[in-house]
């Protein structure tokens, strides 16, 4: 019996340390998956072919996906002609809609939603590795100001920016 209870306590400790140490890198997306050959990447500054006309739409996108990518350190963000690959950007569309609608067809809240082509290229063996289209929004209340909607666009653009990270150190 004091065997039995010892082999359970032990296994539970193993279990714990399994948990605690090992599952730590179980979950984790970012550098599992680079190829060794890739050890930098240019982020040339997005297009906006949205139409849109939003001042520092192409800016701040650019911006927020350099900042993910100096964050998550799988790869150094370097110029053009010194990487060993690219992503390229274009804001595609930006749409403002209703979101939530009220009693007697009033507008409470709106919805930013932007889509961004990217195009990420491995420029040592000059191949295409994904050609995707990336959507996502923000929300805003119509009672608020300009500043709650440049905010919903900033969350739209911080989003698309975290999917497209993933997309480049875990899509492979």
């Amino acid at each position: 019996m004091v065997k039995t209870a010892r082999t359970v306590i032990f296994s539970l400790f193993i279990t714990s340390l399994m948990i605690n140490f090992g599952g730590c890198c179980v979950y984790s997306f970012t550098g599992a998956s680079v190829p060794k050959h890739l050890k930098t990447i240019a982020i040339p500054i997005a297009e906006d072919k949205s139409g849109s006309g939003e001042p520092g739409l192409r800016e701040s996108l650019t911006s927020t996906l350099t900042q993910n990518f100096i964050d998550d350190n799988t790869l150094q963000v370097a110029s053009k002609t010194n990487a060993n690959s690219v992503l390229e950007c274009t804001v595609i569309s930006l749409t403002d809609a209703p979101a939530v609608v009220a009693a007697g067809e009033t507008v409470k809240s709106r919805r930013i939603t932007i889509s961004v082509q990217a195009v990420f290229k491995d420029l040592v063996e000059r191949k295409t590795i994904f050609n995707k289209t990336f959507s996502n929004y923000g929300d805003y209340s119509t009672s608020g100001s300009t500043v709650d909607r440049n905010n919903a666009i900033q969350a739209a653009i911080k989003n698309i920016s975290q999917d497209i990270l993933l997309a480049v150190v875990s899509g492979w």
